[in-house]
């Protein structure tokens, strides 16, 4: 997850005003569903998942399984169908798992003739490789900015350099003038090995700006790499998404670098692009351990109402994952995950309840999609992306939920990313106004949080999409809603104190979850489904794979 969470129990009124999409019917029976969502449902479910007992929910560990067990179990309950592969609740997933040997990492600068070596888990980390065991390359180093090539907002870092063979230097993100999701999407580790690819690079040299060390610091970031990488398999075998000419990665630290790129950092901040061939070559090397593992997304259906729509299918999806175990505090190893994500599964455990509390099925069927990987790269939902259990045409829409929204505290606003391009806007502005809550734009654009959840594997194959997160506007003025989510992402985010001790207001969690039950209700009813705004980004990059066709890169 990215962070963020949510509640529900008492309706607002509704204003005279309002724009209503539903009818009365409709509109009686969704207020009726939502009541069915409570905060203590909410709480019951996190604190199983987030369990010790679970050991951090790992994929292809018996703690995922156990989770997996518990979701499958509790749709069924509620009267669901299976939908996940021939017949059962799972729809597995193989994957590749790589981790580095650390021992075994060496990474040497060569400047005239002097050769300098660094030290792996201080100086630099090396990418996790799920191609190779072992693998090296030495090459001269070109510095590329933010490795970006973007004709639509007429920016090019690779302009007049030459990286063939060469190793290049890149700066962690996109350029801060692109518009927040474009940008998100230019930051994305994937584009940004496609075009080092196409530009004939070999290997690469990750940097941070100065800034970014406050938000992720060293301490942290070596573990999170170290636990090790992971691929889905295609039906051939091979990991998805991977790219055998780069031949080798590593992250530096801050201070490997900062003293040859202070003109780069200010150019970087204001959007100019800029190459430069370095007076350096490097020399790296590692070795990797892999297995390979499955772990299982569970799917959960209900069948539509109307003969003409029950064909197309609204996805819901939340992550079951998280890290398993973690650099202990306090003597407590395990990565709980309680707001990421045990709250989105369970929000989406309540938003499925309320849905098959209504004596009338929604026009359109629903999928439940509580998926894998996540914290690895989307793993699951890019899977299922791929590979869905029913025709990816008749997927209209994708709903996700990474941290149940209102958790932290009651809220008056929300965040809806990726409503900009493509009118489910209309959906989640009326889901919004039925509850009470005002949307605000990303607050935090330079997290690139666009790309960071399962509702993007959607968007790569052109189905429209939007992820509900935490406002930053507390009911309680006295509260800076802001602040407290920069805190949290600061102190708790991917450590083990991201558990049930922490405070959480679950009436607000479970009144920001009844949101969620509209946006996919409102989509199920409507005659018309989602498309994307003309001229849009993301719909004229993928939106042809959703026809079956294959979209751009």
């Amino acid at each position: 997850m990215k962070f963020f969470l949510g509640l529900l129990l008492v309706l607002p009124c509704i204003p005279p005003v309002f724009s209503q999409q539903l009818d009365s019917r409709d509109l009686a029976a969704s207020q009726a569903a939502i009541k069915t969502i409570h905060p203590e449902a909410i709480r019951a479910h996190m604190r199983f998942l987030s369990d010790s007992m679970l050991q951090g929910r790992a994929p292809g560990t018996p703690g995922y399984d156990i989770a997996a067990r518990y979701v499958a179990t509790e749709v069924e309950g509620m009267g669901l169908k299976p939908a996940g592969a021939n017949g059962t609740w799972y729809q597995p997933v193989p994957l590749r798992t790589a981790q580095t040997e650390p021992q075994y990492s060496s990474l040497a600068i060569v400047s005239n003739g002097r050769q300098d070596q660094l030290v792996e888990g201080k100086d630099f980390v090396m990418h996790n490789d799920v191609l190779r065991k072992e693998s090296s390359v030495e090459a001269p180093v070109v510095f590329v900015g933010f490795g970006v090539t973007a004709p639509e907002e007429k920016y090019d870092d690779f302009t007049g350099i030459d990286v063939r063979g060469k190793i290049i230097a890149v700066i962690d993100g996109a350029p801060p003038r692109f518009p927040s999701t474009v940008r998100a999407y230019y930051s994305d580790g994937v584009v940004k090995a496609k075009i080092a690819v196409a530009h004939g690079a070999v290997g690469v040299l990750d940097i941070f700006l100065p800034e970014e060390w406050k938000r992720y610091p060293w301490d942290w970031i070596i573990p999170q790499v170290h636990s090790g990488g992971m691929r889905w398999l295609d039906p051939s075998g091979v990991p998805h998404d991977s790219f055998p000419d780069l031949r080798a990665g590593a992250l530096l630290n801050q201070h490997a670098v900062e003293k040859l790129f202070d003109r780069a950092f200010a150019d970087a901040n204001a959007s100019k692009p800029q190459a430069f061939a370095l007076p350096i070559t490097v020399r790296m090397r590692t070795r990797s351990t892999q297995a390979e593992i499955n772990s299982s997304n569970i799917v959960a259906k209900l069948e539509g109402s109307d003969p003409a729509l029950k064909d197309q299918y609204v996805v819901y999806t939340a992550h079951v994952d998280h890290l398993g175990l973690c650099p202990p505090i306090k003597g407590d190893k395990v990565c709980h995950g309680a707001l990421d994500n045990a709250s989105g599964t369970a929000s989406l455990l309540e938003v499925a309840r309320a849905f098959a509390s209504m004596p009338k099925p929604s026009r359109r069927s629903v999928l439940f999609v509580f998926v894998t990987g996540e914290e690895k790269g989307l793993l699951g939902s890019d899977y299922f992306a791929h590979f869905p259990t029913v025709p990816l045409k008749s997927i209209v829409a994708n709903v996700n939920i990474d941290g149940a929204p209102g958790l932290y505290y009651d809220m008056k606003d929300v965040v809806a990313l990726g409503i900009e391009h493509s009118d489910i806007e209309k959906d989640v502005k009326a889901a919004t106004r039925q509850l009470g809550y005002s949307i605000s734009p990303d607050p935090m654009p330079e997290e690139v949080g666009f790309i960071r959840s399962d509702q993007y594997s959607f968007v790569l194959q052109g189905v429209p999409a939007v992820d509900v997160m935490d406002g930053v506007i507390a009911s309680d003025p006295k509260i800076n809603g802001l602040e407290v989510e920069k805190k949290w992402l600061v102190a708790n985010y991917h450590t083990p104190l991201d558990n049930m001790d922490q405070p959480l207001d679950y009436q607000s969690g479970a009144k920001a979850s009844g949101v969620n039950f509209l946006i996919g209700y409102e989509i199920a009813q409507q005659d018309r489904a989602p498309g994307w705004n003309p001229g849009d980004f993301f719909g004229q990059k993928f939106g042809a794979r959703h026809e079956g066709n294959k979209g751009s890169d």
